[in-house]
């Protein structure tokens, strides 16, 4: 009974990344998975709808009701993330910090580029949301264009530069955290972290050499400049370091992210002089914050929903270990070989990014292996920002910028595929390196 229902679950394991992998509700798969999952487990035994005592697991329970309830926490912290990045756009924080890399880029299309890139990716390092994103990305992709640079490498520069700020994120960090279950990090996490993160920049920019080294032409400075004629906001020098204040303080001084969020966005506020009155403090704070819960209103609902698949997964683990347990890799360097190799698969939703099946891949793999959750978590990390976040089209703000910039998804992956790939492969490594 057992291996036959490991089959089902199976089937259905890989329904689901057919589903995914063609764009449908990630929030409806993951319930409808869920509710089987749920079915399946209970005619094996191993599961109750409604028992009367506490310590058989509970379908209802357990699973419905304490599967979303478990990521309030988590759900508060996104939010909180999202406000702060409205906070830097608001003030005009954002576009000051854009604006002067660009200055200070001149005339040359490669310097300025790389230099955009690595201020995106400190800006992400905090910002969260779709939102924030977009945002951004009408002040940058514009003065990459006007500067002469391709639109495929000047949306996939941009696009790899949020996603190496997301290495750092507290909002996505806490995000996987959920999906993990509680676990400590031991002090190996941040620097793998950061090493992550340079990796990615510092590929962009070989990509960037590569695919403008042969550009003679060069735009002026004026001609990026040009492209907006909004009047700039006014942004002393001391809120530039706005971006940097929640990722500082949660990582040097262990604070918790929602005090940080808070401390960021209020300094931003005050020296940007938005907080002068308290009638104009209110609707500030009130409308960033509105737009913030705005921007990831579709996330959260795949966040209380995605909770019951987790629980409903390590219900399913005798089955999985029935069917699977001779045939998945044992070792740590053969798991991270394997994802090096299959790290594309985290491309369209597949089984290798965890805004996809990749959810599923983890309830498995927790299941039935014996790696430490620290190697699990950063192992999926990996395709999950450097091959979904970065540069797949079914990525809601990826997707943006291309019918922004009229980039079609061929051009988009021909341009930045193997780029990502080769990110992919050496954050995989250094993985291993860290906590295999």
């Amino acid at each position: 009974m057992d291996i036959f229902i490991g089959i089902l679950l199976l089937i259905s394991y890989f329904g689901l990344i057919y589903y995914a992998a063609k764009g449908g509700n990630l929030m409806v798969g993951f319930f409808i998975m869920a509710v089987i999952w749920i079915a399946l487990c209970m005619i094996g035994g191993n599961l109750k709808w409604n028992p009367t005592s506490l310590d058989e697991a509970s379908a209802m329970r357990d699973i419905l009701q304490g599967g979303p309830e478990s990521w309030g926490a988590t759900a508060v912290n996104v939010i909180f993330g999202s406000w702060f990045g409205r906070i830097l756009i608001e003030t005009g924080i954002a576009k000051k910090l854009i604006r002067s890399v660009t200055e200070l880029g001149g005339d040359d299309p490669l310097i300025t580029t790389v230099l955009l890139s690595v201020v995106t990716g400190i800006i992400f390092t905090s910002t969260f949301g779709a939102g924030a994103v977009v945002a951004i990305g009408v002040i940058v992709l514009p003065i990459l264009m006007s500067l002469g640079v391709p639109k495929p490498v000047a949306v996939t520069s941009y696009l790899m530069s949020v996603g190496s700020g997301m290495y750092i994120n507290q909002v996505l960090f806490t995000q996987m955290k959920g999906i993990f279950g509680d676990m400590n990090y031991d002090s190996s996490y941040f620097p793998w972290a950061f090493s992550a993160m340079a990796v990615q920049l510092v590929i962009i920019a070989v990509m960037l050499i590569f695919n403008l080294k042969t550009k003679k032409k060069k735009r002026r400075a004026w001609a990026a400049r040009a492209v907006n004629t909004v009047e700039e906001d006014y942004v002393p020098t001391i809120a530039m370091i706005t971006p940097i204040i929640p990722t500082a303080l949660a990582i040097i001084w262990n604070w918790s992210a929602i005090p940080a969020f808070i401390v960021g966005s209020l300094w931003g506020l005050i020296f940007c002089k938005r907080l002068t009155g308290f009638s104009q403090a209110s609707r500030t704070i009130s409308r960033t914050f509105y737009d913030g819960v705005i921007d990831v209103a579709s996330l959260l609902g795949f966040l209380f929903i995605l909770p019951m698949f987790n629980k409903i997964s390590g219900v399913a683990a005798p089955y999985f270990e029935a069917i699977l347990g001779g045939i998945l890799p044992k070792s740590t360097i053969t798991l991270a070989l394997v994802f090096a190799i299959i790290a594309p698969f985290g491309l369209f939703r597949g089984p290798l990014t965890i805004f996809g099946a990749g959810a599923a891949t983890v309830g498995v793999l927790n299941a039935i292996g014996n790696f430490s959750t620290p190697f699990l978590f950063c192992l999926m990390y990996v395709p999950t920002i450097a091959m979904n976040l970065s540069v797949c089209p079914t990525q809601s703000w990826n997707l943006w910028a291309l019918n922004y910039s009229k980039v079609s998804v061929k051009d988009l992956l021909k341009t930045g595929f193997i780029w990502a790939w080769i990110i992919a492969i050496i954050n995989i490594v250094l993985v291993y390196f860290f906590f295999g």
